[in-house]
């Protein structure tokens, strides 16, 4: 067989050579070849015959062989070579992007966001809210008992914060304020699970952000060693199109990952909603606050936890929620270069923790929410509009006087009667803090700043119900917003 054939095999040269010896050439027709054919003759063109088949097999196999050694040492071939195999390696890459379930790490697609995850979920707690409210008997409702009775009941609510920094004394996280908002008690859950006491430190409504604090002397060595500082990334660098990452928990069922696209950037929003309100529209009015728009997946218990670049770094807190039957995966984060400054001043500010209610102290005046509408309708600044001073109180002897708008308490901004007497709860009576008003000035405001030592509860009327005293009580919060615009305007 040809396979087997050996061309170095004496017997099968004989061989060639015994075949050729019987060689006849033909002569044309009608001719004969009266010459005999010389033996000796006949074996020299045996033997040039099989040195040639020889040395052309032999040829094909140098030829062959010096071409795969051309095509080895080719400059050209060797970035041929280098092409295929990089375009075989970009294939396999191509492929992973649709394939979640692959072992080498080196090779992950955009779409895997497990190492992401890895990196800064230590830095991710989850956060809880208890409260205690008074709420309508359910009995009384139906002439069982006597008719406005209350009841206390404790509530929950469930939020995510982020882990940015730390003092001497303390673990600094930053949230959302409607997350630590009305709080009786904040407790923090790390990474490991453990569960820790936690206090505010410095709130801003108004952007609806806050700071709480762990005391790093209650944190455990193995907590510290387990947990991590977030890294801060530049919202301002985002585009449209770009791939995010979600943590938080959501539905306080513990941390959870979503993932998506930045949506749009800059967007302004008609409503400042947050986890529990609904808003449907929203616009690009650049005087606003301005959100981060996402599709990655933002439900209840997921504000206040971290909107990540694919970088691992946090460029927006997750805040509002687009909550509606017609629409779905529009979710809103605040933009952390926006509100860095922010963020840094609540970090620095003094943490406090609640007082007791007889020691609380109390500034002494009714009030009025000022909503948009009232807003536009008598072009008045958002915050507390002053409808009475309580005579001997607090406001009187700092020289507040009726008219006038509050929109800031120590520093922090109050837009409503409820943020001023949460913020009033951890305060002592006899502390000097500044208001920061808005005061009637011919036909606008101006803007003003008083220094005012807060009362005690018996510093103000009998009539305290109706007066932001601070002690939380609902019926407070109703008759501070009973009275009507027409009513607290004409004082003016």
């Amino acid at each position: 067989m040809l396979n087997n054939y050996d061309f170095n095999h004496t017997e099968n040269n004989n061989e060639m050579e015994n075949e050729t010896n019987t060689y006849q050439p033909l002569t044309p027709s009608g001719s004969h070849n009266n010459n005999k054919k010389n033996p000796k003759n006949s074996k020299k063109l045996a033997k040039k015959i099989g040195a040639i088949t020889l040395s052309a097999v032999l040829f094909g196999s140098v030829a062959a062989g010096s071409f795969q050694a051309v095509n080895y040492f080719s400059p050209v071939s060797k970035t041929t070579n280098s092409s295929s195999q990089t375009s075989k390696s970009n294939s396999s890459s191509a492929s992973l992007l649709k394939t979640t379930t692959t072992s080498d790490s080196s090779n992950k697609g955009s779409l895997d966001v497990s190492d992401i995850t890895t990196s800064a979920m230590p830095s991710i707690v989850a956060i809880t809210n208890k409260s205690v409210q008074e709420v309508q008997d359910y009995f009384s409702q139906f002439g069982f008992r006597g008719q406005g009775q209350t009841q206390t009941q404790e509530t929950e609510s469930q939020g995510s914060g982020i882990i940015i920094g730390k003092n001497d004394t303390e673990l600094l996280m930053v949230t959302n304020n409607h997350v630590v908002e009305g709080a009786d008690t904040l407790s923090v859950c790390f990474i490991d699970n453990k569960v820790y006491e936690a206090n505010v430190k410095g709130t801003d409504a108004e952007n609806d952000l806050a700071v709480i604090a762990v005391p790093l002397d209650s944190i455990s060595d193995d907590t510290m060693s387990q947990i991590a500082v977030a890294s801060i990334g530049d919202s301002d660098s985002l585009k449209v199109g770009e791939q995010v990452v979600a943590i938080g928990n959501a539905l306080g069922y513990g941390q959870s990952v979503t993932t998506g696209i930045v949506s749009a950037v800059n967007r302004a929003l008609s409503n400042n909603s947050s986890d529990t309100q609904d808003s449907n529209s929203s616009s690009d009015d650049s005087s606003s606050a301005t959100y981060i728009q996402t599709d990655a997946a933002i439900n209840p218990g997921n504000s206040g936890g971290a909107l990540l670049n694919m970088n691992g770094e946090v460029i927006g807190i997750n805040s509002a929620k687009l909550a509606s039957t017609e629409v779905e995966g529009m979710g809103y984060a605040i933009p952390i270069s926006r509100v860095s400054d922010i963020i840094d001043n609540l970090m620095n500010q003094t943490t406090r923790t609640k007082v007791d209610s007889d020691k609380q102290g109390t500034i002494g005046i009714k009030g009025i929410n000022v909503t948009s509408d009232v807003q536009e309708k008598y072009n008045l600044p958002e915050g507390i509009y002053v409808s009475e001073v309580t005579s001997g109180s607090a406001a009187e002897k700092a020289g507040i006087t009726s008219g006038s708008v509050i929109t800031k308490f120590d520093g922090k901004s109050v837009t409503d009667i409820e943020s001023l007497q949460d913020l009033l709860q951890y305060y002592k009576a006899g502390e000097t803090v500044e208001l920061t008003l808005q005061v009637p000035d011919s036909d606008s405001y101006k803007e003003k700043t008083v220094s005012i030592s807060l009362g005690s509860k018996s510093d103000t009327s009998s009539d305290g119900n109706s007066q932001t005293n601070g002690n939380g009580n609902s019926n407070d919060r109703q008759q501070g917003g009973s009275y009507s615009p027409a009513s607290a305007f004409s004082i003016r």
